[in-house]
């Protein structure tokens, strides 16, 4: 599964397959942007595994799995 950021970035690179070349000043600010913007939603996303385990789970049960395992099992590989 991919993220927002992942699709669209994805998108623009079909769209405009030179646009993401790391050798132009254009390349250069959208993927500086890119990783900026995947790690602001990567914590969003993580934020809301908590506090969704927060408000469903009953006292004293632990959660398997931390938000950071949630995420990289979740959406990781398609980057």
């Amino acid at each position: 599964m991919k993220t927002a950021v992942q699709e669209v970035f994805s998108d623009l690179e079909k769209l405009h397959p030179n646009l993401l070349n790391v050798y132009t000043t254009e390349g250069k600010f959208f993927i500086n942007h890119f990783h900026k913007y995947l790690a602001v939603e990567k914590e969003q996303m993580m934020d809301a595994f908590v506090e969704c385990w927060k408000a469903n789970m009953p006292d004293g049960f632990e959660c398997k799995l931390s938000a950071d395992e949630y995420y990289n099992q979740t959406y990781k590989s398609e980057q």
